[in-house]
């Protein structure tokens, strides 16, 4: 039953066992599920935090439990590193300002943060690669993403900042 459970844990209910592109499409529900959350259920920005610091407790272990006997530490169908490392732009960019978003200017930012994440989630620059060579566990499945997720953030503030000197 735990590892049932676990598997559509860490598949995202089964998604990740898309044959293509399972990443991609485990970010973009991603995306979908956290602009109902914040733009058309109206959840608390508290609670949507409390829910992803569990999801992103629990993972480790469900990770672990997930690629204990097999040989491929990094397998495709885990995508709720995707869920969590896609999860960390677009929460700060609700949490920011402390201002109403507008849907439309939300779907705007969350389309660039989904680009941006996949990209460096695919690119995978310094520390993305370090955690996703050198850590064959749960450790190096997740934290290669929420690099990639602080890579995104990092990415918009440098814009941010470069286009209020230029404007």
């Amino acid at each position: 039953m735990i590892k049932t459970l676990n598997t559509l844990f860490v598949t995202m209910f089964g998604l990740g066992k898309i044959p293509k592109i399972p990443g991609t499409f485990g970010s973009l529900v991603t995306v979908i599920v956290l602009y109902l959350f914040f733009h058309k259920l109206n959840i608390s920005s508290n609670l949507i935090l409390i829910g992803l610091i569990i999801i992103f407790i629990y993972s480790f272990f469900a990770v672990a439990e997930h690629i204990k006997d097999i040989e491929n530490k990094d397998p495709k169908e885990i995508i709720i590193d995707e869920f969590i490392g896609q999860s960390i732009p677009i929460y700060l960019y609700e949490i920011s300002h402390g201002t109403e978003k507008s849907p439309d200017e939300a779907l705007i930012f969350y389309g660039v943060c989904f680009i941006l994440f996949r990209f460096f989630d695919i690119a995978k620059p310094f520390p993305v690669s370090f955690f996703d060579r050198n850590y064959k566990n749960s450790f190096g499945v997740i934290m290669d993403d929420v690099c990639a997720g602080f890579y995104v953030v990092l990415s918009l503030i440098s814009f941010m900042i470069l286009s209020s000197y230029l404007i």
